[in-house]
């Protein structure tokens, strides 16, 4: 297809009604999730949490979740908890600008270091993230 310039895309929270797109998305993660359950987790979402969604053109391609997580021995820490691009607009840098996006949400929050958790067995992601400076523990 056409390809988009990144520029394009807003990068936004995401909203209630997002909740049919994030639940397509998340099926090509390999997580299905019904629409109606997604609207549900959205509007549970708490100040230690956001979802962003890369939108063009009214139609939303990608979302990233982020997280705060607590441990004694580390302390607090985000966690990226999923990041899904739609496969139609791969590999044009949506991907970074969501991890972006979510690592300004952390720092906002006072929290300098970002986690993610990647299936080694997906090596497109993972390469994908060793690009974007992430080091694997």
């Amino acid at each position: 297809g056409d390809r988009l310039s990144t520029r394009e895309f807003q990068i936004r929270e995401a909203r209630p009604e997002d909740a049919d797109s994030l639940s397509q998305l998340s099926a090509e993660l390999g997580y299905p999730a019904l629409p109606e359950v997604m609207r549900e987790r959205i509007h549970s979402l708490t100040a230690e949490h956001a979802v962003f969604v890369a939108e063009n053109d009214g139609k939303v391609l990608g979302w990233i979740d982020v997280g705060l997580s607590f441990h004694l021995q580390s302390g607090t820490r985000a966690e990226i908890g999923g990041l899904v691009v739609d496969s139609s607009v791969r590999s044009q840098g949506l991907g970074s600008r969501l991890l972006a996006r979510a690592e300004e949400w952390a720092a906002s929050k006072g929290v300098q270091e970002v986690l993610l958790r990647s299936n080694a067995k997906r090596t497109d992601a993972h390469r994908f993230y060793l690009r974007e400076r992430y080091t694997q523990l």
